[in-house]
Order: C-alpha cells, then structure tokens, then sequence
C-alpha cells in the first residue's frame, strides 16, 4: 500500500513538473525576468572618477588613502531569492468548478517555482494553516524544486485555520536579506466584521520584502444560489448553521458582505503597495499570472 502511495505522488509530481514547466519556458521566463530582475544593486568594484559621475557614489575612504576622487561602481543583482508562502488551511478543498483552490494554488506556486528556477534564483517554501507547517529554505536546483512540489501537492496540515499573520512574521524573521515573496491563498482570514487580521505582520513584510499576493477563490464563495434551506459548516472553525437561501435578503447581504471583505483586503494591499491579483478556480491563470508580471 505504502508503495502504491509513493508511486502515486511521483505520477502526480512529474505531471505538475510537465506541464508546468513548459507554461514557466514558453510564456513567463520573460515576464517574470523582467517583473523581478533588477529590484536591486548590489556592489561592484571601485574606480577612478570621471566626468558625470553621480559624486553620491564617492568612496571617501578610498579617495582619501589614494589622494584621487574615486567611485564605486554598482549593477544590478542578477540573482533573487525567491519565497513562496503557501497556503494549506482546510478551506483550501473547497471546489465546485473542477478544481479545489488547494489544486490550483498548487499549479500555480509550481509554475513560479520553475519560473524562478529558469532564472538562476533560490527558491524556498514556507507551507502554512494557522501555524508554520514547514519551512524549506531557499536553494537551487530540480531536486530542491521538486521537493516543493512534491510538498504542495501531498503535505498534511496539522491544523485547519488560518493565519496570514503568523506566516508573514516568520518570513520576515527567517529571510533578513530582501527577498521576492509570493503569498498563496484564498485571504480568507477575517475577523467577525471582515476586517483582516493580517494588518500588522504585512506592514513590516512588505517594507523588508518585495510582495505580491495572489489569491485563489471559488466563484461559489462570492454569491449563494437559491436552493432553499440548507446547513453549512465552516471547514476551519467546525461552526454549522442553516442558512434559507430561498430568501432574497439573505443573498444580499451575503453579497455585500463579501464585497466589503473583498474592498478592505484591496484596501489594505494598496495601503502598503503590494501587488495582487484574484483567479478563480474555474479560471485560466495564465492570464491572471501575466496580469500580475505586467503590472510590475
């Protein structure tokens, strides 16, 4: 049994690696090259002055031992790190358009991954539910890549909820250098008036690191169907209610209520200058993906 297990999750690896590092060569080696290269200098060597130099980049030290205006001379840094914050929560299995988010997030986190990799940049992995679940520090190479894979695809939370928080506070202690970080998930992770609990862990990760957000939901989530009287249960908190559809006030509400959670989260991203982009699961994220490069 244990055997067919392993043989299964290896099918299932190769199958994400196939396809999605033929997406990562064919259509986002060069929107991603050109999205996340460059964000940063990085020293090169000193030189003499010549006429037009910028006199910010003097090197004093060095202009005085050497009796002689000199400057240093700096380019940009070729290579990344890169981080992908992954949500795992148990509100990822939901689905009703061919794919759960889980599923989806996990094409999409493969397709970054492989985009990174084309580039010659680290890629690391930090799996998330209301905790830290498992942290794989950024490294190159196809064993490394598939290790990732491998874990979005098959790990097991040991916990259901959700904490964006958490997950951005142990980013922006684990990584002290600036990084390119991609955060994963649904963003379902409000308090009782759908403010976000997040606030707070995304200011300081945000300034220390290069952020983008890239949420995945389920078009069933935004609008309830009238299909009359039925119960509900929350997949993280195990709370349960009937909720009568049929009834035109409650799909109202229910619609303006996830508006208003959509419009604080939005909010809440433009404050602190993060990129983001929503795909739907019965969408083509292709296009999402791109939408997000071009932007940048």
């Amino acid at each position: 049994m244990a055997t067919d297990s392993a043989s299964e999750l290896l099918r299932k690896v190769r199958k994400i690696e196939i396809r999605t590092r033929a997406l990562s060569h064919q259509i986002f080696a060069g929107e991603y090259h050109s999205a996340f290269k460059g964000r940063g200098m990085a020293f090169s060597e000193v030189r003499e002055y010549q006429y037009g130099d910028d006199v910010r980049n003097m090197d004093w030290n060095v202009t005085a031992r050497l009796r002689a205006p000199y400057v240093k001379v700096f380019e940009e840094e070729r290579e990344l790190t890169v981080v992908l914050l992954v949500d795992v929560s148990r509100s990822g299995l939901f689905g009703t358009a061919g794919k759960t988010k889980r599923e989806l997030l996990a094409e999409i986190a493969a397709v970054l991954a492989f985009s990174a990799s084309i580039n010659n940049d680290k890629v690391g992995a930090l799996f998330f539910s209301d905790r830290v679940e498992k942290f794989i520090p950024p490294a190159k190479g196809r064993t490394n890549l598939l290790h990732i894979i491998r874990e979005i695809i098959d790990l097991k939370p040991s916990s259901d909820g959700t904490d964006i928080g958490e997950a951005l506070r142990f980013l922006s202690g684990a990584i002290k250098k600036k990084c390119t970080a991609f955060l994963l998930s649904d963003m379902l992770d409000v308090d009782a008036e759908g403010r976000p609990r997040y606030e707070d862990a995304l200011k300081v990760a945000a300034v220390r690191h290069d952020l983008s957000v890239v949420k995945v939901y389920d078009p069933r989530e935004r609008t309830l169907p009238d299909v009359g009287l039925v119960h509900i249960k929350d997949s993280e908190s195990g709370e349960a209610a009937w909720i009568n559809t049929g009834s035109r006030a409650v799909r109202e509400e229910y619609a303006r209520w996830q508006e208003q959670v959509s419009a604080r989260e939005q909010a809440l991203l433009g404050r602190y200058r993060v990129d983001s982009v929503s795909i739907a699961t019965n969408e083509d994220y292709v296009k999402g993906l791109m939408a997000l490069f071009n932007r940048r």
